[in-house]
């Protein structure tokens, strides 16, 4: 039998198998909305798949109470760990007025949701960055027992957004992670023409924080370095720089063509490392989860993912006169 890796950092199978259900459900919400923008019923995808074990497993090492997240464009495994519904995402898909993050107004990937500390993110990449930081700033004056975790690929460890509030963060010690899910590509651009340093990782130095690069694949591995990470900013010590190394398995977006800059070759093997394959193959290894239950949560995440596409697509559009609200002052 596998080594029980999850139990000997205070994980219990139950957790570890909830953390399973959660990848899988992130990565069927994907695959469905790729078949619906193939089918003209969606306009746009941006894809989480292969890198879900790299956001649940960080998620589930923090404070889901209290804790903020300031998610980049691809964690719809953060988010659905700090509460988003399977219906949340898929109207925000269908751009339907019910859509927890805009209201049907903006892209996908663009996740907010107030009830869960989920703060909204910009088209711009990386102005979550300093957002995170201001946060956690907030968060030290008024003496709140809070963690703020910032998610952004390895391109936007290149912006001075990242730099600025890595180097604030730094100075000031506060209780901010930052994690980078670096997935090989800022867009079509390889990671050995955005970096000059090794590892995105080696930037920490420069900033007074630790910094590790890890399996981004292993969802265990990332739970527990985000949960020293996380109790290290709450002992005062400040933030942590963590790079997840993962792959993403489909095209930038659903308007991408990744054929034109990385070979057939090179995402096949990347498949062979899918987390969500390993991750079940490990669950029941350690006897975790058992084929009955594999098949049991099978059945109840696609269950799930129905109810949230025929929902979502029944739902009904915002009005045309609620385009500018929030976006102007309105007279009282």
């Amino acid at each position: 039998m596998t080594e029980n890796r999850h139990k000997s950092i205070g994980l219990s199978d139950e957790t570890a198998v909830e953390m399973y259900k959660t990848m899988l459900l992130a990565r069927r919400l994907d695959e469905r909305m790729w078949l619906l923008n193939r089918s003209g019923q969606i306009p746009f995808v941006i894809s989480c798949q292969g890198q879900e074990a790299a956001q649940v497993g960080a998620a589930f090492a923090l404070d889901r109470s209290k804790d903020y997240v300031l998610p980049y464009y691809r964690d719809m495994g953060v988010v659905l760990s700090f509460g988003m519904t399977a219906a949340d995402i898929m109207l925000s898909g269908f751009a339907k007025a019910e859509d927890p993050n805009s209201g049907g107004r903006q892209m996908p990937g663009h996740f907010g949701q107030k009830k869960n500390r989920i703060v909204t993110g910009s088209s711009p990449v990386t102005t979550q960055v300093p957002h995170a930081v201001g946060i956690a700033l907030a968060g030290k004056m008024e003496k709140k027992d809070l963690v703020t975790f910032v998610t952004f690929g390895e391109g936007s460890s290149n912006q001075g957004d990242f730099h600025e509030g890595a180097n604030f963060a730094g100075v000031h010690k506060l209780p901010v992670i930052f994690m980078c899910e670096n997935n090989k590509y800022a867009i079509s651009v390889p990671v050995e023409k955005q970096l000059a340093c090794e590892k995105v990782s080696d930037r920490a130095q420069g900033y007074g924080m630790p910094g590790f690069t890890i399996n981004g694949n292993d969802p265990i591995e990332v739970y527990k370095y985000v949960k020293e990470a996380a109790e290290r900013a709450r002992r005062g010590e400040g933030p942590t720089l963590i790079e997840t190394i993962t792959y993403r398995l489909t095209a930038h977006s659903s308007d991408d063509d990744d054929r034109a800059y990385r070979s057939r070759e090179e995402v096949e093997q990347a498949k062979s490392n899918d987390p969500i394959l390993t991750f079940k193959a490990y669950l029941k290894d350690t006897g975790a989860m058992d084929e009955k239950m594999e098949k049991a949560i099978d059945a109840e995440i696609t269950r799930q993912v129905d109810e949230a596409t025929e929902y979502a697509e029944s739902a009904p559009y915002a009005k045309p006169e609620d385009a500018l609200t929030h976006v102007y002052a309105e007279e009282q």
